[in-house]
């Protein structure tokens, strides 16, 4: 069975959507965000697409991992190769699965032989809130944020009282979790300490096919385990410095499918220690210092273990200045180190960037207004300059339009620019950073119950790196010459009142390799997400449909994946105000689909945990 999404449908849709719809937020409390400016600004007042996940929003959906939490955003699409720990890959807005800039309070982080973040691998239950930007920000943060920023806030110790958190829950395939926690605050100071394991027998990951998806036929059940810690300390000096220090590290095993090694240990780890002084009223100071760790070690099928390991420094320092309540400025400069250690002997295992920004925010009547540049020097391909430039205007209290532009750029990875020669394939030392151009209009509103946002955009990506083979000697190596262009309308519509809540999201968009006029591998056109929950006395039920269209697994656009549906359900009750029980029921219609051909995808999962809260 597949799934169509007529004309007739989006219109309706979106008409739904322009008089009445999207809510990422909570409509009581406006949530203040920080990734879209750098500043901290609310997400009434953003001029970008903007999207927060809370930690409520993260234990009311069950989910264990953080690829499932990603999937109801609107504009993001993920593919998945298995089940729990298989590689995962985020589009954002169409874009390419490395044209996404992750960090992790304000560190980045992923692998530079690979250029993607490992999102299947790191920890949920240390997470304490998520940002996701959608569209340039490569004028604030320099490369990778061609699609768009998702920023994660590890768990931080607040209120006076510890507050301290047990779970222990089981399901299908041998699923097991334990999570404890303790965090809290004492008079200046905030500490957390959370640690949680994560294990499952898994699925057979990949259907088995010599000519393609893993090229060999192994029937078996792929586990995964993922054992994870987090630790955040704070103090707030009386001369108005705080300091802050962060630790996140998970430790994880993957089985899957391969006629060469078959089996991965993975590392993700992440340090910071940030420091925030605010001189007056007028000017404030921040220096962010933090080290990432992407480690990767494949092994299995008496084979010869392989391993790439990167490691990321990062230092920043940011100066905002608030000339008026009306006007500021922020100047700063960022410094990145990439450094690898692998197997495999790369030409160059290290470079570094440089990097100067500002952005100047103002606000005249009911128009605001940013225009931000930024100036990269790398090691590797020397300057490169982006910018963006923003202006809203507020139609009424409830009613806020906008315009942006901005450019991006992704600089080519170890990969693409160091790996060796061989009979093959090789790399390419001369290649360009990927450069992109885009424009969107966006309007969003908010009502007592409800907020709302309908935004359309337009992206072009030039000297796009892709795999060339030359005719003659047969050996391949990356080049700069595609281009593409993708357009697209994502919305969304959050209502909460009386104890219900009704969440509803939707993309549509069009991914198309220039020079072909074919689809990008992998991209769904149309995603619709709705989700209806109900908190009563001491139990919340929860309901959920995702709905995607067909999509192609190659560029000729040959291979085509029908579209699906999946329907969740999620219950939780308190005992009493100290323990409570969740339940959860993923895919349960038992739907058969895949998002990468050849590969299985979880089928209907029950998961149940037991909770104290203290």
């Amino acid at each position: 069975m597949s799934f169509r999404f007529s004309s007739r449908f989006w219109f309706w849709f979106l008409l739904l959507s322009s008089f009445s719809c999207l809510a990422e937020t909570s409509p009581s409390l406006p949530e203040v965000v920080v990734t879209a400016t750098r500043s901290a600004q609310t997400v009434d007042d953003a001029l970008a697409s903007v999207t927060v996940i809370t930690r409520e929003d993260i234990d009311n959906s069950q989910a264990l991992t953080l690829p499932e939490v990603l999937r109801s955003v609107p504009g993001l699409d993920l593919t998945t190769q298995g089940g729990y720990g298989k590689v995962t890959s985020v589009f954002l807005r169409g874009t390419e699965s490395d044209h996404v800039l992750v960090l992790i309070d304000g560190v980045k982080v992923g692998s530079a032989t690979a250029g993607t973040t490992a999102f299947e691998h790191l920890p949920l239950s240390q997470i304490e809130r998520i940002e996701i930007v959608r569209g340039p920000r490569s004028s604030l943060y320099g490369s990778e944020a061609i699609g768009g920023v998702i920023q994660i806030f590890t768990r931080q110790g607040k209120g006076k009282k510890p507050r301290v958190e047990l779970s222990a829950g089981m399901g299908e395939d041998s699923t097991y979790e334990f999570t404890a926690g303790v965090s809290g605050s004492i008079k200046d100071n905030w500490y957390s300490f959370y640690a949680n394991n994560l294990q499952t027998d898994g699925f057979n990951a990949c259907k088995g096919n010599t000519s393609g998806g893993c090229f060999t036929v192994e029937p078996d059940a792929d586990g995964y385990k993922n054992t994870s810690y987090g630790i955040n300390l704070g103090h707030r000096f009386e001369n108005n410095l705080t300091l802050e220090a962060n630790a996140m590290r998970a430790n994880a095993n993957n089985e899957y499918d391969s006629s060469g090694a078959n089996q991965a240990d993975i590392v993700q780890q992440v340090i910071g220690l940030k420091a925030d002084y605010l001189l007056n009223q007028s000017w404030q100071m921040s220096l962010n210092l933090g080290n990432s760790r992407d480690e990767l070690e494949n092994f299995g099928h008496n084979t010869t273990a392989s391993f790439f390991n990167t490691k990321r420094s990062t230092a920043s320092f940011q100066t905002n200045f608030l000339y008026s309540e009306a006007n500021s400025l922020i100047v700063g400069y960022d410094y990145l180190l990439d450094e690898v250690d692998s197997s495999t002997k790369f030409a160059q295992t290290s470079r570094n960037n440089h990097g100067i920004f500002l952005e100047f925010q103002s606000q005249f009547g009911q128009t605001d207004l940013i225009i931000g540049l930024r100036q990269d020097d790398n090691e590797q391909f020397g300057k490169h300059s982006t910018g963006n430039i923003a202006l809203g205007y507020a139609v009424n209290p409830q009613t806020r339009v906008f315009i942006s532009y901005g450019t991006a750029f992704k600089a080519p990875t170890f990969n693409d620019l160091y790996w060796p020669s061989s009979a093959f394939f090789s790399g390419n030392p001369n290649l360009n950073p990927e450069e992109s151009e885009s424009i969107e209009i966006g309007l969003k509103g908010k009502q007592a119950d409800y907020r709302w946002s309908l935004n359309a955009y337009r992206t072009t990506i030039n000297q796009m790196i892709s795999y060339q083979t030359d005719p003659v000697t047969f050996k391949g190596t990356m080049v700069n010459i595609d281009k593409a262009k993708i357009k697209g309308i994502d919305a969304a519509l959050n209502w909460r009142q009386a104890g219900f809540e009704f969440n509803l999201t939707g993309s549509w968009l069009k991914p198309e390799d220039d020079t072909t006029g074919k689809l990008l591998p992998r991209r769904a056109e149309k995603t619709l997400n709705i989700e209806l929950a109900e908190r009563k006395g001491a139990g919340r039920l929860g309901i959920s449909w995702l709905i995607q269209s067909h999509r192609y697994d190659d560029a000729a656009n040959k291979q085509r994946l029908s579209g699906y549906g999946i329907l969740n359900l999620t219950a939780d009750y308190y005992f009493n105000k100290n323990w409570f029980m969740r339940t959860r029921l993923e895919n349960a219609l038992d739907k058969e689909y895949e998002t990468v051909r050849f590969y299985n995808t979880q089928r209907r999962f029950w998961f149940v945990s037991l909770h104290y809260l203290y």
